[in-house]
């Protein structure tokens, strides 16, 4: 996962401004780390998308994630928090996904974009992440269900906000201070997996020996 983290993001020569004006485009492993994450989710919203419909034409349709009582994606997508803006979640998701692959496929294609390009790109991340997390909280604690797509979706959401986050960091346009970019410079990775690792503990902890009953 480290081999994801390039040492310096490509940068244009239109520095001026203090480095405001540039535009930065990112190493392939970068690149390839949105594309990868983008297609994973877009792939868990596909095919919860086409449960969702199959279900609401057959409220006696079972997903094939629908494993037992613990893991069961029929509870996910019949819960109110399955739909919290009047529409399927994962429609939202086909969206968002498509847009990280086409960032990653720009980056691949040694595209480079301006501050303002990338701070909206991370702001639709901490949206993601965010919305992610609260669904984590619904799924454990409210629903009493585990989707497991859902999950897929949660760690490409999770991976691809750090490892944006992370670019902003080093090349200046998130504001912070020396210790935490040389952090994010050799660290990266340590982020997303502790923060995946929190919620398979969370899981664990909550549900137990009950995944696989």
């Amino acid at each position: 996962m480290s081999q994801t983290t390039p040492a310096r993001d490509s940068l244009s020569d239109d520095t001026v401004d203090g480095g405001r004006s540039r535009t930065v485009g990112g190493s392939r492993g970068f690149g390839l780390l949105l594309v990868i994450t983008g297609a994973a989710g877009l792939l868990a919203a596909w095919i919860i998308t086409l449960d969702k419909f199959k279900l609401l034409e057959d409220p006696n349709f079972t997903p094939g994630c629908s494993i037992n009582p613990v893991i069961s994606c029929g509870s996910i997508m019949k819960s109110d928090q399955a739909s919290v803006f009047g529409f399927p979640n994962p429609m939202l998701g086909l969206a968002a996904y498509a847009i990280v692959i086409c960032v990653g496929m720009s980056l691949l294609a040694r595209a480079s974009f301006p501050r303002w390009y990338w701070l909206t790109f991370n702001a639709g991340c901490l949206f993601g992440v965010g919305f992610v997390s609260w669904l984590q909280f619904e799924s454990l604690y409210r629903i009493n269900a585990l989707c497991l797509w859902c999950c897929l979706a949660w760690v490409a959401t999770i991976l691809m906000f750090w490892y944006v986050t992370s670019s902003n960091v080093r090349n200046g346009f998130l504001p912070a201070p020396g210790w935490l970019k040389t952090f994010f410079e050799d660290f990266t990775w340590a982020l997303p997996v502790v923060h995946i690792g929190i919620v398979a503990v969370l899981i664990f902890t909550r549900w137990g020996d009950k995944l696989w009953a």
